[in-house]
């Protein structure tokens, strides 16, 4: 099918070239910075020169994904966008938005005839290789058109409909929270296990781990990736940045009064990481690097 794709950081790059590569779809891509147009225009998308020249160059019903900043970004791009596109068209935010604006903007674009599918996307930087898990909320017609497209994206059973606007995006919220505290709790035994008396290595007990023992999954096998190159994380900061999902899920917890105490604690940990070093918070840092491609403080 043809897609427009408006963001192309390190997820939205990725994702076209799946596009392209896996499923043979006709991207046209546009971003701020006219060099990530340029390299995905070697990898065969078509480049266009602003969010108004890439709708006009998409045939009616136009997809357009969005992988772009949550917040005003996203409100920015659609802005640029809807003036210059038509009933029918839909667009996706497959960044990590919080599920009320998700829920906003769809009102908005429904009076104008239009879709949104707030996509909660999960892969990070290794989604080329191996698929995104896609969490879709929106209108079940515009759900069918994007099909293609997800089909693509994701895994065999990687992707699904999971509820009306705004549910794609708070499925997503919950899954960060999750992962916080899953992150938090494997970085406190690592702790523990390096100020033991016992020296252990703290590869070979990763890898031992990850053996069918009931605590075995991805991010201990990024965990042992990291520290087979790092055996006591020496390289890395402890402060450990946090997107924005994890204090959402948090937030949510207490509209709904559902006690999450174990990512509320993961959260709390994240700020207390900012005012002092240990090894917990070295483990975080390095995984959330791992997974996701963000950012470390290096030690200096």
């Amino acid at each position: 099918m043809q897609i427009g794709f408006v963001g192309l950081g390190k997820m939205g790059a990725n994702m076209v070239r799946r596009l392209i590569e896996r499923g043979g779809h006709e991207v046209v891509v546009w971003d701020r910075d006219p060099r990530a147009i340029a390299e995905l225009a070697r990898a065969g998308a078509r480049g266009a020169e602003s969010p108004e020249d890439l709708a006009q160059m998409l045939a009616p019903p136009r997809l357009v994904w969005l992988m772009v900043p949550a917040g005003a970004p996203v409100d920015v791009a659609l802005d640029a966008l809807v003036g210059t596109t038509t009933r029918g068209d839909v667009f996706v935010d497959g960044g990590n938005s919080f599920y009320k604006d998700s829920m906003r903007r769809a009102e908005a674009l429904a009076a104008r005839g239009q879709h949104l599918l707030d996509v909660g996307t999960s892969g990070g930087v290794w989604g080329r290789e191996h698929g995104y898990c896609l969490m879709v909320g929106g209108a079940p017609e515009a759900f069918a058109r994007a099909r293609p497209a997800l089909e693509t994206l994701a895994p065999p059973n990687g992707f699904a409909h999971v509820g009306a606007s705004g549910a794609g995006h708070f499925c997503k919220m919950v899954h960060n929270g999750i992962e916080y505290g899953l992150m938090q709790a494997y970085a406190e035994g690592f702790a523990l296990m390096e100020a033991s008396q016992f020296g252990f290595d703290l590869a070979k007990v990763a890898t031992l781990w990850n053996q069918g023992s009931v605590v075995r999954s991805w991010l201990l096998e990024l965990a042992q990736r990291a520290l087979e190159d790092d055996p006591r994380l020496e390289k890395v900061s402890a402060w450990v940045d946090d997107t924005g999902a994890g204090r959402w899920t948090v937030q949510a917890a207490v509209e709904h009064a559902v006690p999450t105490p174990a990512i509320a604690a993961a959260l709390f940990a994240r700020f207390r990481s900012r005012a002092e070093q240990s090894f917990a918070d070295r483990v975080l840092a390095t995984l959330r690097k791992q997974f996701g491609g963000h950012a470390i403080k290096s030690r200096g």
